[in-house]
C-alpha cells in the first residue's frame, strides 16, 4: 500500500470518527439524563442539529434513545469502513459494508465508554478543583455502566474496583461481539 494511500486511510478514520463519536455523544447524552444545559452539550446539540433535526420527521426517538442520530453514526462508520477498504483495493457490497459499519459502530461505542472511564479513573485520583464542564459531563456519562457494577461489589475500605470490571467487560465485548460480527462482514466481503 502506498504511503499516500496510508495517509488517506489515517485522515479518513481520525476525521469521519470524530463525526462518528460527535452523533454516538447525541445518542448518549439523553440516555444518560446529562445536563442540557452543560456547555459541552450545547455544542453536540447544536453541531449535530442541522443532521438529526429533519431526520427526526421520520425516525422519531424511542424514549429518551436518539433513533435519528445512531442512524447517522452507523451511516458515517459504514462509509469510513466502505473508504477504507477502498483505498486498500478492496470493493465492499453492500451487505459487507452494513455488517463491517455495525461492527464499527458497536466497537465506537466501546472506545468512547472505555476512554471515558479511563478519565474518570485518573480524575478521582487528581481530584482537581474549580468549573470545568467536562468533570460532571464525565461522571453522567460513566455513572449509568459503573452503578449496577458498584452496587454488586463488596466494599473494598474505600476503594472503587467498579471501573477495572466495567473496563474488563468493555475488553471482553470487543472480544466478544465485534470480533464476530467484523468477521462476518469479512466473510460477506469475499
Amino acid at each position: 500500500m502506498s504511503y499516500f494511500a496510508q495517509a488517506g486511510i489515517l485522515l479518513i478514520e481520525v476525521i469521519m470518527g470524530m463525526l462518528a463519536a460527535l452523533f454516538v455523544l447525541r445518542v448518549a447524552l439523553p440516555l444518560a439524563r446529562a445536563n442540557f444545559y452543560n456547555p459541552i452539550c450545547q455544542f453536540v446539540y447544536r453541531a449535530t442539529h442541522a443532521v438529526v433535526s429533519p431526520l427526526r420527521q421520520v425516525l422519531r426517538p424511542i424514549g429518551r434513545f436518539e433513533t435519528a442520530a445512531a442512524l447517522v453514526a452507523w451511516l458515517i462508520v459504514m462509509v469510513k469502513v466502505w473508504l477504507v477498504f477502498l483505498l486498500q483495493g478492496i470493493t465492499l457490497g453492500l451487505a459487507a459494508s452494513l455488517v463491517l459499519g455495525l461492527a464499527g459502530a458497536i466497537a465506537l461505542i466501546i472506545d468512547i465508554a472505555f476512554i471515558l472511564i479511563i478519565v474518570r479513573a485518573i480524575l478521582s485520583f487528581v481530584n482537581p478543583s474549580g468549573h470545568n464542564p467536562a468533570l460532571p459531563l464525565i461522571a453522567q456519562l460513566t455513572e449509568p455502566m459503573l452503578a449496577p457494577v458498584r452496587r454488586r461489589m463488596p466494599a473494598l475500605g474505600g476503594f472503587d474496583l467498579s471501573p477495572m470490571v466495567v473496563i474488563l467487560l468493555l475488553l471482553l465485548a470487543r472480544v466478544l461481539v465485534v470480533a464476530p460480527i467484523f468477521d462476518l462482514g469479512l466473510s460477506l466481503a469475499r
